[in-house]
């Protein structure tokens, strides 16, 4: 038996709003501000939430933990993500589902894209 569900999941960031909003030309949905030190990007039908909280310190190793993002178009996806402010890590890699990229979000945050 489970002691709770997950409601969000959580990004330190520099800037807070910023941050939501490259998700938000990533992903999709929507974006709550408030004031300077915090942002959502609104969850699926059940609620759940990316939220962004402002913090002093800048990130400094690996994360342990990563968004995967679906896309059609490993290559076209990307370049559209290095548009909007992210940088990429290393090459592809091929999992077998599927052909991954590493990348960084604005505040250096890992995620992949995936495409399968």
């Amino acid at each position: 038996m489970a002691i709770g569900s997950l409601n969000e999941i959580v990004f330190d960031s520099s800037n807070p709003e910023a941050l939501a909003r490259f998700w938000q030309a990533l992903i999709g949905g929507e974006v709550e501000v408030e004031g300077d030190d915090w942002a959502a990007l609104d969850g699926d039908a059940d609620g759940f939430y990316i939220v962004f909280q402002r913090v002093s310190e800048r990130k400094s190793a690996k994360n342990r933990l990563r968004l995967n993002v679906d896309v059609d178009d490993l290559e076209s996806a990307t370049d559209d993500a290095e548009l909007l402010g992210a940088r990429k890590i290393g090459g592809t890699d091929d999992h077998g589902n599927g052909t991954f990229q590493v990348m960084a979000d604005p505040d250096g945050n890992e995620f992949c894209l995936l495409a399968t």
